[in-house]
C-alpha cells in the first residue's frame, strides 16, 4: 500500500531583533542556517511609534524590544546577505507599516529582486494597538486609510504579499475570552475590507480580500484553542461569502500565523514554560483543516528577560521535531466529525457572532474602540481574580509551588542583557546618515509625502521615494503627525467601581482606615513613561485600586517623566506607580526620580512594575524606589496592601 503523501510543514519562525541592525542580521543568518524557514522581525519602540533613535522620547528604548530601523541604511544592514526575493518575511509593525514596507521594497530593489515575487507580511493592524498594544500614532480614521493604502498598493505591485495580519494575538494577551478574540478580530477585518472595497476595482477585491491574513494567539486551554481555530476558519469563510459576496472558495481560505501565548509564561519555575509552549503549539498544528501557515514560539525564559540564542534554538527545535520526526503531516484532519469538538466550535461561533452583531450595531470596530477596550479590561480582571483565588490553577504559581532552583534560570548568562553601547552606536550612525544624504532630495521627498497625505493619494509611492532619498523614520512619522495630529486611545478603566467584592473587604477596610487618617480618599497616580504600550498590568492595578476605594489618576500610555511629575504636582498623590515592560526602567525611573526631587516630591513613595531582573530591582531600590513588582507578583490584593502601608501617614511620620 502506498503511504500517504506528507503535507508540507508550516513556516518555522522566531520573533527576533535587538540592539542594532547588524547584530540582528547576524542572528537572522544564524537562525536560517539552523533550519528556520522564515523571518519574523521585531522592531524597537521608537521605530514602531515613528521616532528617530536620537529623539529625546527614544532615550532608553533604542534596541530594547527589537531592532532600530531609522532609515534605508539600517534596513540594508538588517537584510545584508539575505536574498529577499527568496525569503518570507513577517514584520511586526503597525503605525509605521507603510514606511517599513517602503524601506523593505527599496532594499529589495537594490538587491535586484523582482518586487512582484516578494513574500511576507506587515502586521498593519492599528485597531488592536488602540485596544491592547499601544504603538499607535494617528487617530483611527487616518490610520485605517494607511492600512488600506498598503493593501491596495500590494494588491497591484506585490501580489504575493499579505498587506495585513489582523492581530488577535494581543487581544488574548489583554485578557480577551475566545469569543471576544474571534469577534474583535473579525470586526477589525470587516472595517478594513469595507474601506478597501471603495478603493479598488470590484474585480480585484476578492483576490485582495484573499490576501488578508491573521496573527493569532494559542493559549494553554488546549481543546478550546484548537476549537477556536476551527471556528475562525468557518466564520471567515462564511463572512466573506455572505457579507462580501466572494463566491470563489480560493479567496475565502483562513490564513493565519501564530505565536503561542506569552501571557501564561511564568517567572516562577520557568522550566514549566517548555511544556506550555509545546501544548499551545499542538493546538494550532494538529487540526489539518485549521492549521497555522507559520508558527513562531516564544522562549521558555521570556518572563525573565531577553532570551539567548540557545533559548531561541530550543523553540525552533520543538517545531522541527513535531514536523519531521512525528507522523502528524501524513494524515487527514484528526478532528472532523468529533462530536465534542463540533459542539465547542458551534458554541464559540455563536458567542462570537453575538458579540460581532453588537459591534456592528455600534457602527463597526472603529466606532466601538472604547467599548472593546473596556470589555478587555473587565475580562482580564476576571482572569486575574480566578488565578488569585486559586479557581484557575497555574502550576508553580498558585499550586505546586515547592521547587528546586533551576540551573538554567540562575547565575551569570541566564538571560541576555541589552548592549548598553548599542543606543549610542545607533545614534552616531544616524547622525552620519543625515550628514551624508542630499538635503534637497530629502526636502523634495518630504514635500511629496505631505502632498500625498493631504490629497488622499496612495501613501506608498511617496513613501518608497522618501526611503530612497534618505528620509528617516522620525521624519516620516513627523509628517504624518503634522497632518493628522497625535491620538490618545481610551484606557478602558472606568472611574466607577465594579460589582466585584470577593476578597476585597480586608483591603477596603485598610484603605478606609488610611483615608480617615488622611482626612480624604487615598490617592494613587499611575503612569507609563517611555514608549512602552503594554498597559495590561497598569490597567489591572488601576481597576483593583479603584474597586478598593482609592482615588485613581491613570492617563494612559507613553507619558514623559515631565508629564508624570507635573500630574503628581497637581494631584498630590499618596503613592506614584510606574509600569515599564520594555526594559528601559533604569534610565526612565532615574529621570523620573530626578524630576520628583526638583518638584519637591521626594517624599512621595514611588513603586515600579515590569519585567525587571533582580540586579536591576536592587539598583532601583538603591535609587529610592519603594517597591519593585515583577510578573511573579500576581496577588493584586497584596500589592494593594503594600500601597496602603506606603500611604499611611503614621508610618511615613515614623520613618
Amino acid at each position: 500500500m502506498t503511504p500517504p503523501a506528507k503535507d508540507a510543514p508550516w513556516l518555522f519562525r522566531t520573533y527576533a531583533g535587538h540592539s542594532t541592525a547588524a547584530a540582528s542580521n547576524a542572528l537572522y543568518r544564524t537562525n536560517l542556517a539552523k533550519g528556520q524557514t522564515g523571518l519574523s522581525v521585531a522592531f524597537d519602540l521608537p521605530t514602531q511609534t515613528g521616532y528617530d533613535s536620537d529623539d529625546p522620547r527614544s532615550r532608553g528604548e533604542v534596541g530594547k524590544v527589537g531592532v532600530p530601523v531609522a532609515h534605508l541604511g539600517d534596513m540594508r544592514a538588517l537584510f545584508a546577505e539575505i536574498p529577499l526575493e527568496q525569503m518570507n518575511t513577517s514584520m511586526t509593525i503597525n503605525a509605521t507599516a507603510p514606511w517599513l514596507l517602503a524601506l523593505y521594497i527599496a532594499v529589495a530593489e537594490e538587491q535586484g529582486a523582482d518586487v512582484a515575487k516578494l513574500q511576507g507580511t506587515v502586521q498593519n493592524d492599528i485597531i488592536k494597538e488602540y485596544l491592547s498594544r499601544g504603538t499607535y500614532i494617528l487617530p483611527p480614521q487616518p490610520s485605517l486609510r494607511l492600512i488600506t493604502d498598503v493593501a491596495a498598493y500590494t494588491g497591484r505591485h506585490l501580489p504575493k504579499w499579505n498587506p495585513m495580519n489582523v492581530c488577535s494575538y494581543h487581544l488574548q494577551e489583554a485578557g480577551a475570552t475566545p469569543e471576544q478574540e474571534l469577534a474583535f478580530a473579525l470586526a477589525t477585518a470587516c472595517a478594513v475590507l469595507d474601506d478597501l472595497k471603495v478603493k479598488v476595482p470590484a474585480g480585484d477585491f476578492p483576490a485582495m480580500a484573499g490576501r488578508m491574513s491573521f496573527f493569532v494567539n494559542a493559549g494553554i486551554r488546549f481543546v478550546t484553542e484548537l476549537c477556536k481555530m476551527r471556528a475562525f476558519t468557518a466564520l471567515w469563510d462564511e463572512l466573506l461569502e455572505t457579507r462580501y459576496g466572494i463566491a470563489d472558495a480560493r479567496f475565502r481560505r483562513f490564513r493565519y500565523g501564530v505565536q503561542v501565548n506569552s501571557l501564561g509564561l511564568t517567572e516562577q519555575q520557568p522550566e514549566n514554560n517548555v511544556y506550555r509552549i509545546l501544548l499551545e503549539m499542538l493546538a494550532v498544528t494538529l487540526s489539518k483543516n485549521a492549521r497555522a501557515r507559520a508558527v513562531q514560539l516564544p522562549a521558555w525564559n521570556e518572563a525573565l528577560g531577553l532570551p539567548r540564542p540557545f533559548d531561541q534554538q530550543w523553540s525552533l527545535r520543538m517545531q522541527q521535531i513535531l514536523a519531521y520526526e512525528t507522523d502528524l503531516l501524513e494524515y487527514d484532519d484528526l478532528f472532523d466529525g468529533n462530536p465534542a469538538v463540533d459542539r465547542k466550535v458551534d458554541a464559540l461561533k455563536a458567542g462570537a457572532l453575538e458579540e460581532l452583531a453588537h459591534i456592528d450595531a455600534m457602527g463597526g470596530a472603529v466606532a466601538a474602540i472604547a467599548y472593546m477596550k473596556s470589555r478587555l479590561v473587565e475580562a482580564n480582571a476576571e482572569r486575574l481574580a480566578r488565578i488569585e483565588s486559586g479557581e484557575t490553577t497555574v502550576v508553580g504559581v498558585n499550586r505546586f509551588t515547592t521547587t528546586e532552583p533551576s540551573p538554567l534560570a540562575t547565575g551569570d548568562g541566564a538571560i541576555m542583557q541589552a548592549d548598553p553601547r548599542a543606543e549610542a552606536d545607533q545614534c552616531a550612525r544616524l547622525a552620519d546618515w543625515r550628514a551624508q544624504r542630499d538635503p534637497q532630495k530629502v526636502a523634495e521627498a518630504l514635500a511629496a509625502l505631505r502632498k500625498a497625505a493631504q490629497t488622499g493619494e496612495n501613501i506608498m509611492p511617496a513613501s518608497i521615494a522618501a526611503a530612497r532619498a534618505g528620509v528617516t523614520t522620525g521624519e516620516w512619522g513627523g509628517a504624518m503627525r503634522a497632518l493628522y495630529g497625535e491620538y490618545r486611545a481610551p484606557t478602558g478603566v472606568s472611574q466607577h467601581p465594579s460589582n466585584r467584592t470577593e476578597g476585597l473587604e480586608p483591603v477596603r477596610d485598610a484603605v478606609a482606615q488610611v483615608a480617615t487618617k488622611l482626612g480624604r480618599p487615598m490617592r494613587l497616580l499611575l503612569g507609563k513613561p517611555g514608549l512602552d504600550g503594554h498597559s495590561n498590568g497598569a490597567e489591572q492595578i488601576a481597576a483593583r485600586a479603584r474597586d478598593c476605594g482609592m482615588e485613581i489618576t491613570y492617563d494612559g500610555i507613553r507619558l514623559t517623566p515631565d508629564e508624570i511629575v507635573a500630574a503628581a504636582a497637581e494631584r498630590r498623590p499618596d503613592v506614584i506607580g510606574l509600569s515599564i515592560l520594555s526594559g528601559s526602567h533604569l534610565p526612565l525611573i532615574g529621570e523620573t526620580l530626578e524630576r520628583m526631587r526638583a518638584a519637591g516630591l521626594s517624599r512621595t513613595p514611588l513603586v515600579v512594575g515590569g519585567i525587571i531582573p533582580e540586579d536591576d530591582a536592587r539598583t532601583l531600590q538603591a535609587m529610592g524606589v519603594a517597591r519593585v513588582y515583577t510578573p511573579k507578583d500576581f496577588q493584586l490584593n497584596r500589592i494593594m496592601l503594600d500601597l496602603v502601608a506606603l500611604a499611611d501617614p503614621e508610618a511615613v511620620a515614623a520613618e
